[in-house]
């Protein structure tokens, strides 16, 4: 593969959709070709799921079916859309990647970790980000911003879950410091600055940038 694959994670409301948003134009700007995708979902199977997965009228669904539910949808994901560009030289932008699935089914739903690293290995074929920006966020303040039109299934869980997923991002954020950067909840402005002083360092490290 010769792209460059980033993904952003975080709890509800850390406004992963509009970093992923300026980080795409200003990319596209400087000439890269840039593909958007997110998980669960990004193509029609993956996006039949995803309705299953945020639809409130599952609350009380299998943590492990739950959690074959993601990996079905990441599996299809990596082989029809993300691999294909990566090796078409394009740079992916994932709005959630396995380590969601460590942070909310291990952590969240205290599923075996191991177990789940095991099936996110499957499901990607081993395949994982070069960068990941955990945007941090206290999970009462993401949940409220993520919420103003009603809650999704995962939104309507307890605070003290939330908690849970915050904390499997922060100690992979630890575990993982040269791929998982911790992004700390700030203005818009500095939240894309501090992204792009990542990115750019890596896109050079590259020889991506003209």
């Amino acid at each position: 593969m010769c792209g460059l694959f980033i993904s952003f994670e975080g709890g509800e409301g850390s406004g992963k959709s509009s970093q992923i948003r300026r980080l795409a134009q200003h990319l596209e700007r400087l000439g890269l070709r840039v593909v958007v995708a997110r998980e669960p979902g990004g193509t029609p199977a993956g996006d039949k799921i995803r309705d299953i997965l945020l639809d409130p009228v599952y609350v009380g669904l299998d943590p492990l079916a739950e959690l074959f539910l993601y990996e079905a949808s990441r599996a299809h994901h990596v082989s029809a859309v993300i691999r294909p560009a990566l090796d078409a030289g394009m740079v992916v932008l994932t709005d959630r990647f396995a380590d969601s699935s460590y942070a909310y089914q291990g952590y969240g739903r205290g599923l075996d970790l191991e177990m789940v690293r095991a099936m996110n290995a499957a499901a990607t074929g081993g395949l994982m980000p070069d960068l990941t920006f955990f945007l941090d966020v206290d999970p009462a303040e993401g949940v409220a911003a993520a919420t103003p039109q009603g809650a999704d299934r995962l939104e309507l869980e307890q605070l003290d879950f939330h908690e849970r997923v915050r904390l499997g991002f922060s100690e992979l954020a630890a575990s993982e410091p040269n791929r998982v950067k911790l992004v700390v909840r700030d203005t818009p402005d500095a939240v894309a600055a501090a992204i792009w002083a990542h990115v750019e360092a890596l896109l050079r490290e590259r020889s991506m940038l003209r």
